[in-house]
């Protein structure tokens, strides 16, 4: 059974996500729960929920334990860019990008593998 959850316009750029992902793809959710609220960064927050919301799903569907689960597949993709334009040197104007993310993530039971 496969459980997916998906969080679009995360305000945190992909490129700081994506290495945070690849250390819980194939982990345990209790695992990856864990190791997220340990942590400590800010950025990790939407990935907990994320996986917190999944798992939910598979509780409220199907009956089945956070303990019976694992993390099939998380990806990180790209979102809208803001751009905002701030004074830069020489009377010249700098471009900055404020990236999003759009996050999914499916989880899959243990047993039936």
């Amino acid at each position: 059974m496969k459980f997916n959850a998906i969080a679009k316009f995360v305000r945190v750029s992909p490129y700081k996500l994506r290495p945070l992902v690849d250390n819980i793809r194939g982990k345990s959710v209790k695992y990856a729960l864990g190791w997220l609220a340990a942590y400590g960064a800010q950025k990790a927050v939407p990935v907990q929920k994320l996986i917190e919301s999944a798992s939910a799903n598979a509780k409220h569907l199907h009956d089945i334990e956070k303990n019976d689960l694992y993390v099939c597949e998380i990806k990180v993709d790209q979102g809208p860019t803001f751009k905002y334009f701030k004074p830069g040197a020489m009377g010249r104007s700098n471009v900055y990008r404020k990236r999003l993310s759009h996050i999914s993530v499916i989880l899959k039971n243990r047993d039936a593998n």
